[in-house]
């Protein structure tokens, strides 16, 4: 299954970077080359590459992590995207919004991620938000969320893995 292209992102060169790019997590946000995202994804199950390669959409109340966490899991710790690895969430910043899908009101770090326009369903402008190591689709932000931040990152369970808290992130 071919990956729709990412506005935003753009796959490494080469595995050989001669500059890594690390974020304030001091995290490496290096985009991964497009073998090693194909390598990555060829680990997924089949829903999981639809969303996170094609921009699709898991049915509300219906995902689980690529690890076996329904969306509504509740314990602590570190949601990372299910394709590049990098932290995108913490179950700190999670919060019940009623829609079916794991929502956040921040992510783990703003550097993680990208947010771009999504302009595919006519007369309804979105922002989408991609991993920015693999530029796999995540779910969308929307300006509807509580506080601190205002905002409701609307996530797809299969484009996450969960990570209990106390155990390490990669």
């Amino acid at each position: 299954m071919g990956a729709k292209q990412s506005k935003g992102w753009a796959p490494s060169p080469s595995a050989d970077v001669e500059r890594r790019i690390a974020a304030g997590s001091c995290m490496d946000v290096t985009p991964l080359t497009e073998a090693q995202r194909e390598e990555a994804a060829a680990a997924l199950p089949q829903a999981s590459k639809f969303i996170v390669l094609q921009h699709g959409t898991e049915r509300p109340f219906s995902g689980s992590t690529v690890n076996g966490y329904p969306h509504n899991h509740k314990g602590k710790g570190t949601y990372v995207c299910a394709l590049g690895g990098l932290p995108v969430f913490s179950s700190d910043t999670k919060f019940e919004s009623g829609t079916g899908w794991p929502s956040f009101y921040a992510p783990f770090d703003p550097e993680h991620i990208i947010e771009v326009p999504d302009f595919s369903i006519p007369m309804m402008p979105r922002v989408e938000v991609l991993d920015r190591r693999s530029g796999a689709h995540l779910g969308h932000v929307f300006d509807d969320g509580p506080r601190p931040t205002g905002k409701r990152y609307c996530i797809n369970a299969a484009a996450l893995r969960f990570v209990p808290q106390g155990e390490p992130l990669e």
